[in-house]
């Protein structure tokens, strides 16, 4: 069976950027899984961190099951994601159970550090899906099959000096908007917190208005996820573009990013 699956920072993350694209592989067929590295454990006004971690990883489970995925639970905590051998071996072994050709992670260029660590450790933990030399932990058995990374679009749709991010291609997430709402709706502790914490209102909207707004980039989707490709070169024999062959008239190239 093709497998893909989605490697972000803190529970909430995928429902933001890439529930959608899951959904899209997954009604083609495809195997899914979900993970988040970090607990989220100080995404609270409210709870202490004990608490928080538990709620949100209670979340994050309903919700990875709404979207029909594979649940792989968290290597840390909130502002401890480190591009260091101990988390690259823990997600080496992830990827390898998940036999992926696809992996979907955050932007290298990001808000902030716990995104951009992820996206880091996620291209080398896929770079190594092959390499027996190089031990995971716990052990798993390596495979040889092509693996593509995607990078998602970073919060804000811009780096952090503010220019802009232009995605290389658009997924049409229009049919499939109403079940990725439902599952970022089971993060319920994160009303309080993203309104407290980073005045987003209702998180929510702000995950339909980031919709419309690369929806409007794309030109033809009334609600899109954004994509860039990273290169190939020590993941895949050829420039392969397994999303492009999976998505069909649902995934469409960006000519002005060319």
């Amino acid at each position: 069976m093709k497998s893909a699956i989605a490697i972000f920072a803190h529970p909430d993350d995928i429902e933001f950027v890439a529930a959608g694209t899951l959904l899209q592989l997954k009604q083609r067929g495809w195997e899914t899984h979900y993970m988040n590295v970090s607990t989220g454990n100080c995404g609270s006004a409210e709870f202490s961190p004990a608490k928080t971690r538990r709620v949100r990883l209670a979340e994050g489970k309903a919700a990875a099951k709404m979207l029909g995925a594979h649940f792989h639970g968290p290597l840390c905590d909130d502002l401890e994601i480190r591009y260091e051998m101990k988390a690259l071996r823990r997600l080496s072994a992830v990827i390898r159970e998940s036999h992926a050709s696809i992996v979907l992670t955050h932007s290298p260029q990001d808000y902030m550090e716990d995104h951009m660590s992820t996206c880091r450790l996620a291209v080398t933990a896929a770079f190594t899906h092959g390499m027996p030399n190089f031990h995971s932990v716990p052990p798993r058995a390596t495979y040889s099959h092509d693996v593509t990374v995607y990078h998602a679009m970073p919060h804000g749709l811009c780096d952090p000096l503010r220019h802009p991010i232009i995605p290389d291609a658009f997924v049409n997430t229009t049919s499939v908007h109403a079940t990725k709402l439902a599952a970022l709706a089971a993060h319920k502790s994160q009303q309080g917190w993203l309104d407290v914490s980073q005045g987003m209102n209702s998180y929510l909207l702000s995950m339909e208005a980031m919709s419309r707004a690369v929806g409007k980039l794309s030109k033809k989707f009334r609600l899109a996820e954004g994509w860039r490709r990273h290169l190939h070169l020590g993941f895949s024999v050829t420039d392969i573009d397994p999303l492009a062959d999976a998505l069909g008239k649902d995934w469409l190239v960006n000519r002005a990013a060319r």
